[in-house]
């Protein structure tokens, strides 16, 4: 039975973050492959149900191919416990990810060797950035022809002001691709196209060793000493210490679909990343090893089991020692919850947690009463801090096909909306229900979710607003002076927090120039 100081020395609580297509899923999947989690790795577009991607289950993302909410996968591995959020790619979905990134420790971000950094992975690394997530590299794809790998060091230095320190470095690529060599342990890991699912055995060698010529050909044994030789001299010494604090990114290179380099990533996620960390709240700091339980929702997830209408919210532990059936103060409303029936993740499979620890990731049953930001705790009034919601960029009415179901219509959409993907308001003046959303592959998510999840048919189809800000005032006056001067475009959330649905940047610019003590918010903490 581990003491408290034990179990969070043994957590590592990580995301998965990249561009779309640059093979984040398939190392997600070969992580759990590697970490003894399944038994059988499924390529997104592979056939037949036990070739499905286990991270992604639901049938929009599987029909596809792409992630369109976060999934947790929990899963122990060389005496360690690993917490993987495996996140969005696509940006119509970033705020999910964002979300996410609340919830961990550190980081992976994933690069495509032969595309580099994208506008998603630079999106996804300035939130880590601001929340001073510490970031290892995985270089993908290195079986395939792809940039100089100096060029792609270069422009993770450049691009992100981030430095780097390779951890295994590619023999070849693409079509000459030999292997990689850990540049920590001094072994040479051979590529073997043939070799399936296993795992290839370290070859202890150091680079002076004349075997090395014989194992992957003097040409490329030559280039691979001259190169690592490059890289001591150009790239900073390893510091943890810089790593931990967001400045310095350990570098592996691989193949996830090839389950090439993937064993070694992991290895370096056991060894380099951080134990669950402190967390910020308003008024003081939560240190993972106080013995009272406390911790934070960032992601509600409705219909993960269709059959049951059931919505799980994935709670973080930020410390203490949880154990099933214990009572936790909802700080919003004051009262007690009995957790009950809480649960550790492999993506939509489930196993009941009987004790949890800082860093891991529960999923609480959830009948409506918590949401996103919501603090449980012990008794202590907390409120975890940075955890936001987005203005959506995006502003559709919803059409109902069928009229008379317009009270289920409004149980879909308000579950969907506590899931944080879209905003749900409701117009002053007006019975029609307005969807915000980040990004448009989002209302095809939704009406496909609307109609396999409710059995309803709805679309969605244009308003008259281009932007929504939540607004506020210190002077309660100017603030009921402005909601009567704009009736007829003002709305509520789900909150009723007052929301101002503005038809285009003009109209907002002149209302910010009419009303300067008001506040125009594009995001809003959740609490």
């Amino acid at each position: 039975m581990s003491t408290l100081t034990e179990a969070i020395d043994e957590r590592r609580t990580f995301a998965i973050i990249s561009h779309p297509d640059a093979g984040k899923t398939t190392l997600t999947e070969k992580l759990l492959l590697f970490g003894g989690a399944i038994q059988m790795a499924g390529a997104v577009r592979a056939r037949g149900e036990q070739r499905r991607a286990r991270s992604d289950w639901m049938a929009i993302e599987r029909e596809r191919g792409i992630s369109v909410t976060a999934s947790v996968m929990s899963f122990e591995h060389d005496g360690l416990s690993f917490n993987l959020l495996d996140t969005p790619g696509h940006e119509d979905f970033s705020e999910d990810t964002y979300r996410t990134l609340t919830a961990v420790d550190s980081a992976v971000m994933v690069l495509d060797a032969a595309k580099g950094i994208e506008n998603q992975t630079r999106k996804l690394f300035e939130v880590c950035r601001l929340r001073n997530v510490p970031i290892i590299s995985f270089i993908n794809k290195v079986d395939r022809e792809g940039r100089e790998t100096f060029d792609l060091l270069d422009e993770i230095e450049k691009s992100l002001a981030l430095d780097v320190c390779p951890m295994t470095w590619p023999i070849g690529m693409g079509r000459d691709l030999k292997g990689v060599y850990d540049l920590t342990r001094n072994q040479v890991l051979l590529f073997d196209q043939t070799r399936g699912d296993t795992i290839p055995e370290g070859i202890d060698m150091p680079l002076e060793d004349s075997r090395l010529d014989d194992l992957v050909g003097a040409e490329a044994a030559a280039k691979l000493r001259e190169e690592v030789e490059l890289v001591q001299g150009a790239c900073p010494a390893w510091d943890l210490e810089a790593y931990r604090a967001g400045h310095l990114s350990p570098v592996f290179f691989g193949s996830a679909l090839r389950n090439f380099g993937v064993a070694e990533l992991l290895g370096g996620i056991g060894r380099l990343a951080p134990r669950p960390r402190p967390q910020p709240t308003q008024g003081r700091t939560v240190e993972p090893t106080e013995e009272k339980v406390s911790g934070f929702v960032f992601k509600i997830q409705a219909n993960m089991d269709p059959n049951h209408r059931d919505r799980i919210a994935f709670f973080r532990m930020c410390s203490g020692r949880f154990k099933r059936g214990m009572k936790l103060k909802h700080v919003r409303s004051g009262k007690l919850i009995a957790m009950v029936n809480p649960v550790f993740f492999l993506a939509r499979d489930r196993a009941l947690a009987e004790e949890a620890f800082p860093g891991d990731i529960l999923g609480i049953p959830n009948h409506g009463s918590l949401r996103i930001g919501d603090a449980l705790t012990e008794g202590e009034d907390l409120r975890f801090t940075g955890i936001p919601s987005f203005a959506p960029e995006l502003l559709r009415r919803v059409r109902l096909d069928d009229p008379m179901k317009a009270k289920q219509l409004r149980k879909a959409l308000e579950d969907l909306a506590e899931e944080g993907v879209s905003q749900l308001f409701k117009p002053i003046n007006g019975a029609t229900w307005i969807v915000g959303v980040v990004g448009q592959l989002q209302f095809e998510v939704i009406a496909n979710r609307i109609e396999s999840e409710y059995n309803l048919k709805a679309g969605f189809e244009e308003a008259p607003f281009d932007t929504a800000r939540w607004i506020s005032s210190d002077n309660p006056d100017q603030l009921k002076k402005f909601i009567e001067a704009n009736t007829s475009s003002m709305a509520e959330d789900r909150d009723d927090a007052p929301v101002f649905l503005a038809r285009n940047a003009w109209t907002l610019n002149r209302a910010q120039q009419d009303f300067p003590e008001i506040r125009f918010s594009n995001t809003r903490e959740q609490h």
